[in-house]
């Protein structure tokens, strides 16, 4: 996919994380929300060079599925670094816009020990000791070293239980997991919740942190946004970390930075009351 790229600079004064889905995309495509859309890829190019910005995608989607959100669209640029599948994989964008992944990432991932076999293990074991069924989301498929399921609630007694069993099998076997509510909007069924199992050490904050040093970014330069309950971890990461005024119930329960405006909007509002401070 022959895109551009966002400024690269030579020097990286301060970075900003985006979440995808629902954040940086709005799935509807209204013509309202296509134009924002525009008016924000100029916004963060401006933002890039004035005050030498690194620009990021932290994304439970694959690349695949991130390049054909784009077509959709119509995006023009490319940030400087994917972390796509749930913040698993990590790739740095040139400027030509080729990915190149990085051995250091690859090198925690190897050393977590993460397998498909221990999932499944873990699975069985919820199955038979606790007869807790998962549905994999197989219209995702399992990728890479990413393992997707729903779990369809009953009621929420019930799911409060389920939720800390998952955890507590999850830490047992020392793989990561992630829960949140699933977010119909963002394509996911109603009463559900999102459970994916990961390597330890990777995910959307991990990726903050490693994104840090690696550009040598003091804290007090960094910000986020999400909008969903998968997002709270890595806006808690970063000294400026926003919910978009479109974000879930459940993560504004969790986080209490809310921008007041949607998408694109809520984005360039924060970065202008940040930026501008940072002065």
């Amino acid at each position: 996919m022959n895109k551009k790229t966002y400024p690269h600079g030579k020097e990286t004064h301060a970075l900003i994380f985006f979440d995808f889905d629902e954040t940086y995309f709005p799935h509807a495509c209204t013509v309202e929300q296509l134009s924002m859309l525009q008016q924000l890829e100029r916004y963060l190019h401006d933002v890039c060079s004035q005050y030498h910005v690194k620009i990021g995608w932290v994304t439970g989607s694959s690349i695949a599925h991130i390049e054909s959100k784009m077509k959709k669209a119509n995006l023009t640029y490319l940030p400087h670094f994917i972390s796509s599948n749930l913040g698993t994989e990590l790739y740095m964008v040139d400027e030509e816009g080729n990915k190149n992944s990085l051995p250091e990432w690859q090198a925690k991932i190897d050393a977590s020990g993460f397998s498909k076999e221990t999932v499944q293990s873990l699975l069985h074991q919820l199955r038979t000791d606790y007869e807790v069924v998962l549905t994999p989301q197989t219209q995702f498929g399992q990728q890479g070293y990413k393992m997707n399921y729903y779990y369809y609630t009953k009621s929420e007694q019930n799911t409060h239980s389920v939720l800390k069993v998952i955890r507590k099998l999850a830490d047992e076997y020392a793989v990561e997991v992630n829960i949140n509510r699933c977010n119909p909007k963002a394509g996911d069924p109603e009463n559900a919740y999102d459970v994916d199992f990961i390597p330890k050490g990777t995910g959307k904050a991990a990726t903050v942190h490693f994104m840090k040093a690696y550009y040598d970014v003091a804290h007090h330069r960094t910000l986020a946004f999400g909008d969903s309950g998968n997002d709270i971890d890595m806006l808690k990461a970063v000294e400026h970390g926003y919910l978009l005024f479109n974000a879930t119930d459940e993560a504004k329960g969790l986080h209490d930075q809310h921008a007041s405006s949607a998408y694109g909007e809520g984005i360039m509002e924060v970065c202008q009351q940040v930026f501008t401070s940072m002065k």
